[in-house]
């Protein structure tokens, strides 16, 4: 066979050959040459296609041209793209000048460029998609004695596709709009549709409910009752909304949050609960919590280890299978990075935004609890603030909403706080009583609320029981 050594020109057989995979080459030049034909066909293709999504490398080349004159606010023709091509050296491989022409020729208008542009990149996610099929095959091949580890490396890859196919477009924002006119009929079906009640009438009228795509931080010092209030976040979507809740516990056990849920529900001490120290009445209501709880979609995590790539391919798991719709993490600093970071404040940062895209990607409210440093204790009051937040100044950054827990009760006791207010009765220490720092609220006010904190049981009330407010119903 005699070859001339002259390059392949741009147009081969526009049909898939026998065991290549999927590709549609007319498709790909009927891109390129809109491109050449119009200048209002480039930004109607820009948001769907990216050069790697073309089958053959001489129009992904041209595609890429096209976009480094865009960038330079240059016109996309035929002369103008040659010169670029062979700035980098590629003009001969496409044929030249004359291959372009010829191009332009057989494809003599844009019409329905953006359903070529659609094309093109449907092909490209298939064939994504086996490629990421041979790495999971290899990695099943492979093994070893960690079978979470493939199939969290599995989900990886999978979820990789995913989010490389979820950007999004502009919306007209009557579009956007007309959500708030739909009825989503969430008291009807349980179904919660635009936020998660927190389950205090007081926090809710402020937060408005945890809101979809949300990273919401709760920090405080230890023993102030963090896992206590994320448990009450968690019953009140489970139970009291029928929504699907994800827990992740890297500090405490599965047994022990059920028996804190349990207590919590019941009304009886966790300490007689656990030593089975209650009477018949308490027994009933035990047993009637255990129905309760038994039924909701409360989901426990208690890992000791775990990446947020890792969380993100067990929420798309459980999402898939039985719904999601609120995420929990307890704690923020216990996670582990998922790269290299220099110092552990660069790895937490990581960490947050990790949390705060997997928020908009699974389009669900994402709770994470945080330790606060040692700097509130030095002063007086021990009320916190957003510069106690240990580690990483991105944890108020990347959060939508930022909370602390407060109790006066903890560092004073009745006599301490009597002599600090002697114009008080002693009757007003604030035992038992929680305040809920709201220090940063991205789409709304902040300010501070107070519940009851009941110690025997270790879980958060509202100060006084109403109705819920009006727009909840």
């Amino acid at each position: 066979m005699v070859t001339t050594g002259r390059p392949a020109p741009l147009r081969p057989d526009a049909r898939p050959a026998a065991g290549l995979p999927p590709h549609d080459v007319s498709a790909e030049e009927a891109v390129i040459a809109a491109l050449l034909l119009d200048e209002d066909a480039f930004p109607r293709v820009l948001p769907i296609l990216q050069p790697v999504d073309f089958f053959r490398e001489q129009h992904g080349w041209c595609y890429e041209a096209c976009l480094a004159l865009s960038d330079r606010g240059e016109p996309i023709t035929i002369p103008t793209l040659a010169h670029e091509l062979d700035r980098a050296g590629r003009l001969d491989a496409v044929g030249g000048e004359p291959a372009l022409v010829e191009l332009a020729g057989r494809h003599f208008t844009a019409t329905g460029v953006e359903a070529h542009a659609r094309i093109v990149a449907r092909d490209a996610l298939y064939r994504r998609l086996i490629q990421a099929a041979g790495q999971i095959a290899q990695l099943a091949y492979e093994g070893g004695p960690d079978a979470s580890r493939v199939l969290s490396a599995a989900e990886g890859l999978l979820l990789g596709i995913r989010s490389a196919e979820s950007s999004g477009d502009f919306k007209r924002l009557r579009d956007l709009l007309d959500q708030f006119l739909e009825d989503p009929g969430e008291e009807a079906d349980g179904s919660l549709v635009h936020s998660v009640r927190t389950g205090f009438m007081d926090l809710d009228q402020l937060l408005g409910g945890f809101k979809r795509g949300d990273l919401i931080v709760l920090a405080a010092r230890t023993g102030v009752g963090k896992s206590s209030l994320l448990l009450n976040f968690a019953r009140n979507a489970g139970v009291g909304q029928h929504g699907a809740v994800a827990f992740f516990a890297l500090e405490m056990a599965g047994e022990q949050l059920a028996m804190r849920l349990l207590s919590s529900e019941a009304g009886v001490d966790s300490t007689r609960l656990r030593l089975g120290m209650h009477t018949e009445a308490e027994e009933t209501r035990i047993m009637h919590a255990i129905g309760t709880l038994g039924e909701a979609n409360i989901f426990i995590d208690d890992s000791a280890v775990l990446t947020v790539p890792e969380i993100r391919a067990k929420c798309r798991r459980m999402q898939a299978e039985v719904g999601l719709d609120l995420v929990i993490v307890d704690y923020l600093q216990l996670l582990h990075g998922s790269g290299r970071n220099d110092t552990r404040a660069n790895e937490v940062g990581a960490i947050t935004r990790q949390l705060k895209e997997m928020a908009r990607e699974l389009s669900v409210p994402v709770i994470a609890a945080a330790q606060l440093s040692r700097a509130v204790e030095t002063r007086n009051p021990h009320i916190p603030m957003l510069s106690d937040l240990r580690e990483s100044g991105s944890i108020e950054q990347d959060a939508d909403i930022v909370m602390f827990i407060y109790r006066e009760d903890m560092y004073l006791t009745p006599d301490e706080w009597q002599q600090q207010n002697p114009d008080s009765p002693g009757s007003q220490h604030p035992s038992g009583i929680a305040q809920i720092i709201v220090a940063k609220h991205r789409n709304g006010p902040t300010d501070t609320v107070s519940v009851r904190f009941q110690n025997r049981t270790a879980s958060f009330q509202d100060l006084v029981l109403r109705e819920p407010p009006a727009y909840f119903e």
